[in-house]
């Protein structure tokens, strides 16, 4: 169902790119802005591994180093029949992980100190089952193809509002609407915004489901989300917002209207699904 979900949000992204287009940059004009977010993520999709394991100062760690979590890992991806990734930890007390790589056999799960502080091995099997879902299921690949897309609306937008200041003609040499313009640089980079917000919520609802069937302890995740959530918020972590759809809890919290730009579902929805598994 979620798969499905994803399918259908990354088409309606489409869509509002090519009639965004087609209203302020016309099929040219479209054209240029997605070639120029393509460029912009290729870079990020190729090297995210790298970049934002050097953002969180992660460590390589051995087996030596880390008998469990390496024990942890190894029997998961067995279950999972995916290649190991590389394994960090990241120096940081507030429990928390991620995965990340461009495919599974480019791939590498990070921990904080604290998550291993705080959860049992089956909690920890939980949340490792869940970040190797990401990887098998493509998560990352996924995302990417968001951002672009979005990327592509939000350069449009921008040319629309210098298009509305200084007059500029689309490419049939019509005059643009300036009230259109004005809407049009407003609304649809929000409505990129909320889409591909709701692309990230659906792919974490799917490594719940994935990583449950993975370890078969979809109530070992779900008490793993609990510590996780009070954890997060007793011992803030200062994360990047750019980065924050990649952990298993979001880093940064907000409430009200902001859910709307979350990068993950609520917290209580998430367990309320692991516990009818």
């Amino acid at each position: 169902m979620n798969s499905f979900k994803t399918f259908v949000l990354l088409v309606g992204l489409t869509l509002l790119l090519i009639f965004v287009g087609q209203v302020l940059g016309g099929r040219v004009g479209a054209t240029y802005a997605f070639c120029i977010a393509l460029v912009m993520n290729f870079a990020s999709y190729w090297f995210s591994d790298k970049i934002v394991l050097a953002m969180y100062r992660a460590k390589p760690v051995t087996q030596k180093e880390a008998p469990k979590l390496h024990r942890v890992v190894n029997n998961l991806c067995q279950l999972a029949q995916i290649p190991v990734p590389k394994v960090y930890i990241i120096p940081n007390p507030t429990p928390n992980a991620f995965a990340t790589g461009r495919n599974p056999h480019h791939a590498a799960v990070a921990v904080t100190d604290g998550i291993l502080q705080l959860l049992s091995e089956d909690e920890l099997e939980g949340v490792l089952g869940h970040e190797l879902a990401h990887i098998q299921n493509r998560d990352i690949l996924i995302s990417t193809i968001a951002a672009t897309i979005a990327g592509a609306i939000f350069i449009l937008a921008d040319w629309a509002r210098w298009a509305m200041i200084f007059g500029r003609q689309s490419d049939d040499e019509r005059e643009g609407n300036p009230l259109v313009f004005m809407v049009m640089f407003i609304v649809a980079p929000l409505a990129a915004m909320l889409i591909q917000m709701a692309i990230s919520r659906s792919r974490e609802y799917l490594a719940d489901d994935s990583g449950a069937k993975i370890c078969g302890k979809p109530l070992s995740l779900a008490n793993a989300l609990r510590k996780l959530t009070v954890g997060a918020q007793r011992v803030p972590m200062h994360a990047n917002p750019s980065t924050a759809h990649m952990f298993i809890v979001n880093p940064l919290f907000g409430g009200g209207l902001m859910t709307l730009f979350n990068t993950h579902p609520s917290i209580e929805s998430r367990i309320a699904k692991l516990e009818k598994m």
